[in-house]
């Protein structure tokens, strides 16, 4: 009797353990994210991101973002391509601009897999309170905690605040982001 209660009470103890671990990880654009899926399966199902998702497709970093990796993403909105200039992303997604567009992108991705607690802890330690990335594309991004929130800044110190962190990935993490970070 007290080995099927053992059982049971460790049976419990699974199954909550991997319901907090699912819960863990947010919905994105009203689809759930997870954790065993790459950047790319993932992404692909975020109505947030089918603005992000056609301009991978078309400076061909699909399949790099569904490599082992590990990447941290910083994955803007649709909202946040719409604030660009009339005609940019009409613009960057043409062919003839791919080497562009790619430079955009990957100005987003940084080698590793660094969640929103490490970026702030990162920040708050530094003398200058900013933590300094280096980016797929060999440009520059910076992370400062300003109150609660965490905030990447471009090359050009324009600000994009992450309004949802820690998206794990079996290949990395996205961090959701309010802004197109823009290279030099």
């Amino acid at each position: 009797m007290f080995s099927r209660k053992t059982s049971a009470a460790a049976a419990i103890a699974i199954l909550l353990g991997a319901s907090a671990a699912f819960a863990a990880n947010p919905d994105v654009g009203g689809a759930p994210m997870f954790a065993e899926k790459n950047i790319i399966e993932n992404a692909v199902n975020s109505a947030d991101h089918t603005t992000l998702v056609a301009a991978v497709k078309a400076a061909g970093l699909v399949d790099a973002l569904m490599s082992d990796g590990p990447f941290t993403v910083f994955a803007p909105v649709n909202d946040a391509f719409a604030a660009l200039p009339d005609g940019t992303v009409e613009t960057l997604l043409k062919p003839e601009n791919k080497a562009a567009l790619t430079k955009v992108l990957t100005a987003h991705v940084i080698a590793g897999n660094l969640s929103g607690a490490e970026l702030k802890a990162k920040a708050k330690s530094s003398a200058d309170g900013f933590v300094h990335l280096e980016t797929l594309s060999g440009d520059a991004l910076s992370a400062q905690v300003r109150g609660n929130a965490l905030y990447i800044y471009d090359e050009s110190g324009n600000a994009g605040k992450i309004t949802i962190a820690d998206v794990n990935q079996s290949n990395g993490v996205i961090h959701v982001v309010d802004t197109v970070l823009l290279p030099k």
